[in-house]
């Protein structure tokens, strides 16, 4: 099967139709530039149709049994077990993924599918005390109904699923609108999945569509009760403006500008290869990537001696090949951009550590160091091979660098003394940091999401719990109740 072929459609109601818009969506390789599909765009009234289907389904889904509706995310794990090499040749082509961020991705997939199924068990009621004698209180724990889906470019698969399948598992309706560079891998693959699934007909439904033909009908639609979105900055503020505006609840995991802090008792050499991971993995693609590595002045000349080094060894190229660390970005724009961003800083008085290059959608890792404390691109989310080398003086001026960001989505401290670096952790502001690791981590059960601009609302266990449900108070009255008239 190839997905790019039997794939490249809406999936609206159980069924696989063309968009009815009058434009296509063309999905490239970008590495090749060959193009793998071509969709005919949603429109709105087909938006209508996905969420009219999904309410339809809704019904009947959340009266079944969670035992049964846990089944679904079972055969899905199996099915993607089975065709592991086969979605990953699919990642590789539309992402520009190498094999080691493929296994990753997949491996974040599985763990959620995982989890989903645990889900399905977990939204638990109780029973409350009263003040008034012979009343019982009944809170019951419900689906909201329908919930609305964007997923991202960078990890569609498993960013999608991390809403997708919880959603559903615990008794939803998902409409999916995917990125216009993702719409197999983050979209109707994951459609394809769960329909071999078994999943109900018309529960799920893939919309593949620009906001340039819908607008805001994705967002401002009756029917989804809530907004999950993954994606940058200034189009979350946008969905949230919008979703607030409906007094539907909106789940926003957005950028990051995170910090690797390598205090001077830290292990080199483990310091190092964390910050390079966490640097450079799918290409600095990653909202919870180290943009800028805060190294004590103490340690700074030997730290950047091997860290350098080492991003001077990673190997760009073709995705395909196994020993390639770096493959191209999503875009020549999102490359240009970074050419642009790393220009400016230059110009602004940094020393390049390390000169990149930038050529097509290929962009060769840059080391900047020198930076001025002023300069923009300190307080930017670079989507790219760009790292920003910054010294510090002591925790206190490694607190307030770490700090000094609109962001605030990850994090990491490397030191030899484990309390010391929570101690230093706790007085970073982000919603996740993680001591004597790298800044990339995303775990089922764990609450993700960040501070500031960085995100509103968590997923993962209990926080996805609190974001696809709600509550619903039933009182009953044992025997008769006393009226004031």
């Amino acid at each position: 099967m190839s997905f790019f072929t039997q794939l490249a459609a809406q999936y609206i109601d159980g069924e696989w139709k063309p968009g009815e818009g009058p434009w296509e969506i063309i999905d490239v390789d970008p590495y090749t530039g060959e193009r793998l599909a071509v969709i005919s765009a949603a429109t709105a009234d087909q938006v209508d149709q996905a969420y009219r289907a999904a309410e339809r389904a809704q019904r009947a889904w959340a009266k079944v049994n969670p035992y049964t509706r846990r089944l679904v995310f079972e055969r899905a794990l199996r099915i993607i077990e089975d065709r592991e090499e086969e979605i990953t040749e699919a990642i590789i082509a539309e992402l520009g993924g190498t094999r080691l961020k493929a296994a990753f991705e997949l491996s974040l997939t599985k763990d959620m599918l995982r989890e989903a199924t645990h889900l399905a068990l977990r939204a638990e009621g109780r029973i409350l005390p009263s003040p008034i004698d012979g009343k019982e209180n009944r809170e019951y724990r419900l689906p909201v109904g329908v919930v609305g889906v964007i997923s991202p470019f960078n990890f569609p698969l498993f960013l999608a699923m991390k809403s997708v399948a919880p959603a559903l598992a615990l008794g939803n309706g998902v409409v999916l609108k995917p990125h216009q560079h993702s719409p197999i891998i983050g979209g109707t693959l994951i459609a394809w999945l769960l329909e071999e699934a078994g999943l109900p007909k018309g529960l799920l439904n893939v919309v593949v569509t620009d906001i340039a033909e819908i607008g805001d009908a994705f967002i401002e639609h009756p029917v989804p009760k809530v907004i999950s979105f993954t994606g940058s900055e200034k189009v979350g503020r946008h969905v949230a403006g919008v979703a607030a505006g409906h007094l539907k609840r909106a789940v926003l995991e957005l950028g990051g500008n995170s910090a690797i802090i390598v205090l001077d008792d830290a292990d080199l050499d483990y310091a190092v290869d964390a910050a390079v991971f966490s640097r450079f993995a799918h290409q600095g693609q990653v909202c919870m990537a180290a943009n800028r590595v805060l190294v004590d002045r103490s340690v700074e000349k030997e730290f950047t001696e091997r860290f350098v080094a080492k991003v001077a060894s990673l190997k760009v190229g073709d995705p395909r090949d196994p020993e390639t660390h770096l493959g191209p970005l999503i875009n020549t724009s999102q490359a240009e951009t970074i050419g642009t961003q790393v220009e400016q800083a230059l110009a602004e008085g940094a020393t390049a550590l390390l000169q990149g290059s930038v050529e097509g959608t290929m962009v060769a890792p840059y080391v900047l160091g020198g930076l001025a404390p002023d300069s923009a691109i300190l307080g930017t989310e670079i989507f790219g091979p760009v790292v920003l080398v910054v010294p510090f003086d002591g925790e206190e001026e490694a607190v307030r660098i770490a700090n000094d960001t609109p962001f605030g989505l990850s994090g990491a401290v490397h030191t030899g003394d484990i309390e010391r670096g929570v101690r230093l952790a706790q007085r970073v502001e982000t919603g996740m940091i993680h001591v004597n690791d790298g800044t990339i981590h995303d775990e089922p059960i764990v609450a993700f999401g960040g501070e500031k601009a960085s995100g509103v609302g968590r997923l993962n266990g209990d926080a996805t719990i609190e974001a696809f449900t709600t509550t619903k108070w039933i009182s009953i009255q044992h025997g008769r109740s006393r009226f004031p008239f």
